[in-house]
């Protein structure tokens, strides 16, 4: 449910200047999705967003633009909290995870657009990460273990 949720938050905030927790809260009622202010709070600081300055809308993060070296760490980061067992399979990796902790890893790769990764694809518990080639795919799969057993 918290992946969907999240996914539906995310949605939400990309179609719409939606600029309270309260008003994301309304939203996701009208698609029968029913949480809290607590779990929305939670939501909002684990997808990344960030309020606009220009409306005060929730954005994703990387709206701003960061810089390289901040959307690695945040895979880093990512991939320490949530990274269970990586297997690569030619030039795919499949990322394992706690239940419902695949959604805040893919989004962290997602919002990297590391130029070796084509795409990602979250589940409940698995990140199915696409890389450009078998080589990168082992490359990336051995940094993410790397970073999994600190």
């Amino acid at each position: 449910m918290k992946t969907y949720r999240q996914s539906a938050i995310l949605e939400l905030v990309s179609q719409h200047a939606v600029s309270s927790q309260d008003a994301l809260r309304r939203r996701l009622a009208r698609q029968g999705i029913t949480a809290t202010q607590a779990t929305i709070s939670r939501d909002i600081k684990e997808l990344g967003l960030v309020k606009r300055a220009a409306d005060g809308a929730y954005q994703t993060a990387q709206a701003e633009t960061p810089s390289a070296a901040v959307t690695g760490d945040r895979v880093r980061r990512a991939v320490v909290e949530h990274l269970r067992r990586a297997d690569r399979v030619q030039q795919l990796l499949v990322l394992k995870t706690e239940p419902g902790q695949a959604q805040p890893l893919a989004f962290a790769l997602d919002q990297a657009a590391w130029p070796e990764v084509v795409g990602t694809l979250a589940g409940d518990d698995t990140v199915l990460v696409v890389a450009r080639t078998e080589r990168t795919a082992a490359t990336l799969g051995r940094r993410f273990e790397r970073w999994a057993k600190e």
